[in-house]
Parts: C-alpha cells; sequence; structure tokens
C-alpha cells in the first residue's frame, strides 16, 4: 500500500519538481490566428485564412487529411504560391504572412466512413471534426497560442469564446480540436452548477428541441448518480439527425478536447417515447466521469463507461434491478461471443474488436467495483477512485488509476486484479462472480437471488446520498 501511496503522489506532484523548458521562439509572438468564414456557395464550405507570425515552424498539418486540395500561401512581398499537401503536411514559403484553403463540408463522392469527422449536415446546419479542417503547425507546445474566429454563421465549438466572440486557445488545443458545429439551433442544459451548451443540427421529424434538450437534461443527471457533481463546468453536445433512421441514439462520440466535447447522430425519426430506452446519450455523458488514458486504454475507458451505463440506469430508476443486470448479462455473452477463448490481454489489443474490448472492460469495472466493496465492507466503490483522479486533472496512466484503487481500497488490489484477468480467457471469471452475486442466467432473462455477494450486488444499485462519506 505504501508503494502505491507514493507512487500516486509522485504522479501528483512530479510537474512541480520538473524543471522548466526554455520557450520556443514563437511563444512570445502573437497567436496563431486562424479566421473562418461559412459560405453556401458553390456548396456549404469554410473559408480558412491562417495568420503565421514569422517564427512559427515551417511544417503545417491536417491532423485527419483528406478534403483540402490547394493551400494558397502569400509571403511578404505578396508572392502567392499553390501548394498541394502531402499526406496533409503543408510546407510554408520562407516569409509567409497568410495561408488560404477551402474546406467542403459536403462529401465528395465515393467518401466513406468520415462524414462524422469529416462533415455531415443538411442546409446551413453542419458538423465537423476540427482535426480534419484545422491546418495546424507540426509541431505544437504548450505555450503555444492560437486564436479563431468565425464569421458567416453562429458557431458551436469546445471553448468558450471571449467578449469579442474570439476564441482563445493553448497550442496543445489544436491537436485535439474536438467536434464543431456551424449554423443549426442551440439550447442549454443545466445540470448542478454546469452547463451544457447544444446545438442541433437539423430537422427532426416527430421531436421538438425541448424533447431533445429534455433528453440530454436526463443523461446529464443519471451522470450524477455515479459523481457528486457534473465533472465539467461546461461541455458542449451536438446533435445531428440520420435521416431513415428510429433509433434515438444511433451512434455517439467524445473527444477528450478541453473541455471534452460529445456529438451523436440521431435517428430523424426518433420519437420522445424511444428515449427512455436510450443509452447512447448516457453512454458518453459517462465518459466524462473518468480520466484520458495517456497512452489510450480503450479496454479501461470504454468498460468504465459501459458498466456505469448500466448503474447509472437502475440507480436513477429508468430500469429495473432485473433489467439491469439482464443489460449486462447480455453485453456479456456479445462479449464473449466475440472475444471467443482468447486470453484478455489478447482481446484487449484487437484494434477494431469493439464487442469484446467494451464488455471485456466493462466486466473488469464490475469485479474491481465488486472488490473494493468487498475489501472496504463496503465503505468504498468504484466511484471513489474516479472522484480521486479528478483531482489532479483530466489525464491519467494505467499505473495511477491503479494507485488510486489501491489508495481508496487501503491495500494493493488492482494489480493483482488485472494480473488475475489478463492471462485466462477473457470472460473466464464471469460466471463464478455471477454466481457469489446471486444472479442466474434463465431461459427467460436473469434471475436475482441470495447468494454470499447479493447484499454488494444490491448496494451496486444504489447511488451514494449526497454528503454521505466513505
Amino acid at each position: 500500500m505504501m508503494a502505491r501511496a507514493w507512487l500516486l503522489v509522485l504522479a501528483l506532484t512530479l510537474g512541480a519538481c520538473a524543471s522548466a523548458p526554455l520557450p520556443a521562439p514563437w511563444e512570445d509572438e502573437a497567436p496563431l490566428f486562424y479566421r473562418i468564414t461559412y459560405t453556401r456557395e458553390p456548396t456549404p464550405g469554410l473559408n480558412v485564412e491562417v495568420f503565421p507570425s514569422r517564427s512559427f515552424p515551417p511544417e503545417f498539418l491536417f491532423r485527419q487529411p483528406g478534403r483540402v486540395t490547394s493551400v494558397i500561401a502569400t509571403d511578404i512581398k505578396g508572392n502567392q504560391f499553390d501548394i498541394t499537401p502531402r499526406d496533409g503536411a503543408v510546407y510554408l514559403p520562407g516569409w509567409t504572412t497568410v495561408l488560404r484553403y477551402r474546406y467542403p463540408l459536403v462529401a465528395s463522392p465515393g467518401e466513406r466512413g468520415r462524414h462524422m469527422f469529416g462533415g455531415m449536415g443538411e442546409g446551413d446546419a453542419w458538423h465537423v471534426a476540427g482535426k480534419a479542417y484545422l491546418l495546424t503547425p507540426r509541431r505544437v507546445t504548450p505555450g503555444m497560442r492560437a486564436e479563431i474566429a468565425v464569421y458567416g454563421t453562429r458557431a458551436l465549438l469546445p471553448w468558450t469564446p471571449d467578449e469579442r466572440g474570439v476564441y482563445q486557445l493553448r497550442g496543445l488545443d489544436l491537436i485535439d480540436a474536438g467536434f464543431h458545429a456551424f449554423g443549426g439551433r442551440r439550447c442549454t442544459v443545466h445540470i448542478g452548477e454546469s452547463v451544457l451548451e447544444v446545438a442541433l443540427l437539423g430537422r427532426f421529424t416527430h421531436l421538438s428541441d425541448a424533447d431533445l434538450c429534455e433528453w440530454i437534461s436526463q443523461a446529464g443527471g443519471e451522470v450524477l448518480t455515479v459523481r457528486k457533481s457534473f465533472p465539467y463546468p461546461r461541455v458542449t453536445v451536438r446533435l445531428v439527425p440520420v435521416p431513415g433512421k428510429t433509433t434515438p441514439g444511433e451512434f455517439g462520440m467524445t473527444l477528450w478536447s478541453s473541455p471534452p466535447s460529445i456529438s451523436i447522430l440521431v435517428g430523424q425519426d426518433a420519437t420522445a417515447e424511444s428515449f427512455a430506452k436510450d443509452w447512447v446519450a448516457l453512454h458518453e455523458m459517462l465518459h466524462l466521469t473518468h480520466p484520458a488514458f495517456v497512452p489510450r486504454e480503450a479496454w479501461l475507458s470504454e468498460g468504465l463507461a459501459t458498466y456505469f451505463t448500466e448503474i447509472a440506469r437502475v440507480r436513477s430508476r429508468r430500469q429495473t434491478a432485473e433489467q439491469t443486470w439482464r443489460e449486462l448479462t447480455n453485453g456479456f455473452a456479445r462479449g464473449q461471443a466475440a472475444a471467443g477463448s482468447r486470453a484478455m490481454r489478447e482481446v484487449v489489443a484487437e484494434e477494431g474488436n469493439y464487442m469484446g474490448i467494451y464488455w471485456t472492460g466493462a466486466l473488469f469495472a464490475l469485479h474491481l467495483d465488486v472488490e473494493l466493496r468487498r475489501v472496504t465492507e463496503g465503505r468504498a466503490r468504484l466511484e471513489d477512485v474516479l472522484e480521486l483522479l479528478a483531482a489532479p486533472g483530466s489525464t491519467a496512466t494505467l499505473e495511477s488509476f491503479g494507485a488510486a484503487v489501491d489508495m481508496v481500497a487501503g491495500q494493493p488490489l488492482f494489480d493483482a486484479l488485472l494480473a488475475r484477468h489478463l492471462p485466462k480467457p477473457a470472460f473466464s471469471e464471469l460466471a463464478p462472480l455471477l454466481e457469489n452475486l446471486g444472479v442466474r442466467i434463465d431461459p427467460g432473462g436473469v434471475t436475482l437471488h441470495a447468494a454470499p455477494g447479493s447484499v454488494l450486488r444490491e448496494d451496486l444499485d444504489v447511488a451514494r446520498r449526497p454528503g454521505a462519506s466513505r
């Protein structure tokens, strides 16, 4: 335990011990300035002008290249150079004062699978990822600054504009610039002291703007069954209709901009009644409750969000305990089918095996929550780990997450449980865990019964009262 405690303390204080690096030459100059103008002709698009200072590095980059085929650079003498990006890279001629290009929001014929990032929408309401259309320096440092001004339409970017309507960014904001919205309608949702700004990017057949915002409010409120308060003071959400679909949440994604930004594809023909069974909006909101893992640990981040999606819905009484365990066991069955007999360490390393990764992670999250409650006799729970990790910031490593688990447990726990799962078939711990918790899978669903761990199972369904201590 002492080693774990010192590891966490070291992780939280290391930044104060490091010597400060010398600033890059451009960090004392005027910020990199972007002027973005939305235009309708010949098709909807963004006319982008980038004004770098002289000392900025000469290599710029589209972090998701594809749609921009020409960038015009103008130097200090007025000479113009037509540059073709190579693998997204643009090399600036000497003394460049401005770069100009047009980013088409409409997908080109044959473009597939990138619309949510590359651009999707209708009329004058559009959704795009910042990394798709922003040309940024290849080398970005924490001290670099940038400004973005938008003209021609109303925008919703992850950041808050200043009194002039200009967005002030750190250099690191350019690496993951989140999701952006241009045009559309707006509503505001309040969750405690936090604000969710929502962009409605198109027409819905049966849903009013109030219906959509109430759905986001419901999901945000359910986050409070997991965390003591909403994790961020302000978050932006974009809702994009998908023609011909009736599922309320067709797909969702959270990007780790600062603050994070959420986008959800919504069936254009969905009804307000269908939101009662939706889990997508809640799942994306629950990603805000855990840190971004560096390097990425998809099995853990998705596992936490997947597990808490079901736990939050029973805590809010949107579903019963039996329904929650039916959803969990059905998910575990899908994950087991995707994992086969492979060990957990193999499954979580398989890029693209989403079902296996999500539900392997969810099983580990469940087991970890149960073990935390068992070793502390109910005084601690998995959400206490999330609260502890929220204090130092929005990122964590697998090691610092494990250190926080051990600190909450009051003894070494994380490494031993992970070592128990990793070398064995991914779902080998499922049957004994369910048996101990009193969850029996029947042909018609699940039955909950008395068992050695049934008190722990019942406690999972209950949110801690506000103000209650561990």
